[in-house]
C-alpha cells in the first residue's frame, strides 16, 4: 500500500475551512489502498502527526482528541517524507504522495508546493509556480489579459501608493466606476473583500483589504451570474457540470461559502446551454494559461444583459467540505468523491513521478 500524507490547518485566514475540508478527504481516500498520514499545522504555525479520529478535525478538536507527535516534512530526498518525533526516538516515514488541503496563504500560494518539490515528494494540485500566480489576484488578472481571457476591468494599488500619494482611490473610481470591488491580491473564499458605493466606503474598503495584503485588487461590478466551473487533469482536462451560486448575501462573501446556509447552489447552472459551454471552454483556457495542473475551480460571472462570460478567479485548492462546489460538480460529471480522490493522487504520481 502506498503512503499518502494529508496537511491541514495552517497559518491562514481559511484554517477553519481546511480542517473541515481535509476531513472529507480523509473520509473518501480509499483506505484498502492507501496508509492516511495526517499532519496538521495549528493556527500559530507548530506541526504536529495527528493520529486520532478522523470526525476531530473540524474545529481544531484534534488538538485534544488523539495522539500528537512534532513532524514535518523533509526537504531532504533520501528521506523523501516526513520526520516524527516520537517518545521513542525520531522516525522516518517514505511518503509516496502527499495531498495538501490547505486553503489560502502558505498552502494554496506555491510555499507548501516549493517545500514538496525539495523533497522530492510528489504531491496533489497544481506547481509551485502556477499555485503563486493563481494566488495572486493582480498577477492572474495580468496573465488572463496576456491570454485574451474576458474579464472586468480593473485596477490595483500598493499600500505605499497610496500612503505616498503615489496613486489615488479616485482616478480608480474614475477609471471603473461604482460600485466597485475591493479585494486584498492574495487572499481566499473572500476574506478581506468589500463592495464598495461610494468614495467613503471605498476608503474603508481598502483599509480592511490592508490589513491582508499591501497590495489591493479594484474590479468594476458586474451584473452578472456568479458561476463555477471545475477543471480536472494534467494534459488531458475533462470539466464537471458547470454550477452557479446564488448568495445569501449581497455577494458570495466568507459568511455566504462557509456559515450561512441560505446560499443557494445550482448544478447545471441557471443559465442557457450555451453560455455553460462558454464557461467550461475558457475554464481550460484559464487553466492552460496558468500553467496548472490537477485540478482548479475556475470562477465566472455569465452577465445579464449579454450573456457574456467574464473570468473572475481561479483556486488551485477549492473547498472540498460537503457543501463545497469542486466535488459537487465533478459528481454531476458521473465521478463519485472517492473517485475524485483516488484520481487526484494518480494525476500527482503521473506529473511528478
Amino acid at each position: 500500500m502506498k503512503n499518502v500524507l494529508v496537511l491541514f490547518g495552517g497559518c491562514s485566514s481559511e484554517h477553519d475551512v481546511s480542517v473541515v475540508s481535509a476531513a472529507s478527504v480523509i473520509k473518501n481516500i480509499n483506505p484498502e489502498k492507501y496508509n492516511i498520514y495526517m499532519i496538521g499545522i495549528t493556527k500559530d504555525g507548530k506541526w504536529y502527526l495527528y493520529e486520532g479520529p478522523v470526525d476531530a478535525l473540524p474545529e481544531d478538536k484534534w488538538l485534544e482528541a488523539g495522539k500528537l507527535s512534532k513532524a514535518t516534512v523533509s526537504p531532504d530526498h533520501g528521506v523523501h517524507g516526513i520526520t516524527i518525533v516520537r517518545e521513542t526516538g525520531v522516525e522516518d516515514v517514505r511518503i509516496d504522495v502527499a495531498f495538501p488541503v490547505l486553503h489560502g496563504k502558505n498552502g494554496e500560494d506555491g510555499t507548501i508546493q516549493g517545500l514538496f518539490q525539495l523533497a522530492g515528494i510528489p504531491y496533489v494540485g497544481c506547481d509551485m509556480t502556477s499555485s503563486a500566480i493563481s494566488m495572486d489576484k493582480i498577477l492572474t488578472n495580468t496573465v488572463a489579459d496576456q491570454n485574451g481571457i474576458a474579464q472586468a476591468k480593473w485596477d490595483y494599488i500598493t499600500k505605499y501608493e497610496y500612503e505616498k500619494g503615489v496613486k489615488t482611490l479616485s482616478s480608480i473610481a474614475d477609471k471603473l466606476g461604482y460600485p466597485i470591488f475591493v479585494k486584498p491580491a492574495n487572499a481566499g473564499s473572500s476574506v478581506g473583500i468589500s463592495k464598495a458605493h461610494n468614495a467613503e466606503e471605498l476608503e474603508a474598503a481598502l483599509k480592511l483589504a490592508l490589513l491582508h495584503d499591501t497590495r489591493i485588487l479594484f474590479e468594476e461590478f458586474i451584473d452578472g451570474y456568479e458561476v463555477e466551473c471545475a477543471v480536472l487533469g494534467n494534459d488531458e482536462l475533462i470539466t464537471g457540470v458547470v454550477g452557479q451560486i446564488t448568495p445569501a448575501n449581497e455577494f458570495y462573501d466568507y459568511d455566504a461559502k462557509y456559515s450561512n446556509a441560505a446560499s443557494i447552489l445550482n448544478i447545471p447552472a441557471l443559465v442557457s446551454e450555451e453560455a455553460r459551454d462558454a464557461v467550461a471552454k475558457q475554464a481550460v483556457k484559464t487553466f492552460n494559461a496558468l500553467g496548472c495542473s490537477g485540478f482548479s475551480r475556475v470562477d465566472f460571472f455569465v452577465t445579464k444583459a449579454d450573456g457574456r462570460v467574464l473570468f473572475n478567479e481561479i483556486n488551485t485548492i477549492p473547498g472540498f467540505t460537503n457543501i463545497s462546489m469542486y466535488p459537487k460538480m465533478i459528481e454531476a460529471a458521473g465521478i463519485s468523491y472517492s473517485e475524485l480522490c483516488d484520481r487526484l493522487i494518480t494525476l500527482a504520481e503521473e506529473k511528478w513521478g
